[in-house]
């Protein structure tokens, strides 16, 4: 056989497998339609959104790929299937950090997919009241950067909000230096203040003495700089950010870590059911006149056989030197184990209040 003919029965055989991969998606966004209706027959106040469900499907596909596709891709494809199949049954409202190209903006599409109505926010407070009010379904803010360390306004926000933590997106985060003139030429450079403080070592490398201008995010520098026609200014922001803006690359990932990463936590208004791998959060006072309050705590969790991933506390507003603690903790709080280390917790507590339980998001 001839390489033409070769050729020819390869493209032949990927048609006949499109065709059957058609027939297949379409199947699929019809069985969703039929859960959809299902859904609403049961209550009229349902959650389309299952996180437990759509991360037990990933896991699953993810441990049965034998490649080439790498499990990262099968999980981006997926998702996007998921989040259009989902859309037949209600089209998710999700408000994010914005305006278009923020990391926000990108971790909220990684965790929803694109077939979603995104609403942009000015600001972290905005995004938790838009929740409440059932202005949106969902809600992604950041909360923690493994260099700039914890987002405290997120935090903060928990202490209040009727909100509950039901995911949360790991972003690794890529810093582009975009504009139209050249690194030589800059005289100013617009970026979020952590993003300036994460890529510090390469401006003082290559744009020692340059005015740096902190703003509101990112994506507002490349607009900015996009507005102004970037004559003699640069941004720091996302490859996406540069792609709504217009702006080319001027020098490529300038963080000065290269594990630079931000962890987002997305805002619902109930938590899911168990996923099998799953995080907690959980917000608890200690009485401060009590000797080892803490220690007690840490027993509780040693004692039920539970890890902590992360502590933080943060003062309580309520008191000089009172302190609340943040706690994430691996496991549901409807396993077993955890529910009785949290009610022992929450009896020793002077308040306590559970955040949130989620699947864990490494994927």
């Amino acid at each position: 056989m001839s390489k033409h003919n070769d050729l020819s029965a390869l493209r032949h055989e990927i048609d006949e497998i499109d065709d059957k991969l058609l027939d297949l998606l379409n199947r699929r966004a019809s069985l969703t339609n039929e859960v959809g209706i299902v859904k609403r027959a049961e209550s009229e106040d349902t959650d389309f959104y299952r996180p437990e469900r759509e991360a037990d499907i990933l896991r699953r596909l993810v441990s049965e790929n034998s490649g080439p596709l790498t499990n990262d891709v099968v999980v981006r494809l997926m998702k996007e299937i998921i989040s259009e199949c989902l859309a037949l049954e209600k089209k998710l409202k999700v408000a994010y950090l914005g305006p278009l190209g923020t990391y926000t903006h990108a971790a909220t599409l990684k965790q929803f997919g694109g077939a979603v109505a995104l609403q942009p926010s000015k600001t972290i407070d905005e995004i938790f009241r838009e929740v409440e009010s059932r202005g949106v379904d969902y809600g992604v803010v950041p909360i923690e950067n493994s260099v700039g360390g914890t987002v405290y306004r997120s935090l903060d926000a928990l202490k209040e909000t009727s909100a509950y933590v039901c995911g949360e997106v790991v972003l690794a985060i890529r810093h582009q230096l975009l504009g139209t003139c050249d690194v030589s030429s800059a005289k100013r450079v617009y970026g979020h203040e952590q993003a300036l403080q994460q890529c510090a070592g390469w401006l003082e490398k290559n744009l020692n003495g340059v005015e740096q201008i902190a703003v509101s995010s990112n994506a507002a520098a490349a607009e900015i700089v996009s507005q102004s026609g970037g004559k003699d200014s640069v941004a720091i922001a996302s490859n996406e950010a540069g792609k709504i803006y217009t702006l080319p690359i001027v020098a490529q990932n300038i963080e000065d870590s290269v594990s630079n990463t931000t962890r987002f936590i997305v805002l619902g208004r109930n938590y899911p059911a168990r996923s099998g791998d799953d995080k907690s959060m959980v917000m608890f006072g200690l009485p401060n006149n009590k000797a080892g309050a803490l220690h007690a705590v840490l027993g509780v969790l040693a004692e039920n056989n539970i890890n902590m991933s992360k502590i933080e506390s943060r003062p309580s507003r309520n008191g000089v030197w009172d302190y609340l603690f943040f706690a994430d903790l691996l496991g549901h709080a409807n396993d077993p184990a955890m529910a009785n280390a949290l009610a022992e917790i929450k009896e020793n507590s002077s308040i306590f209040k559970l955040l949130g339980s989620y699947p864990r998001g490494d994927m």
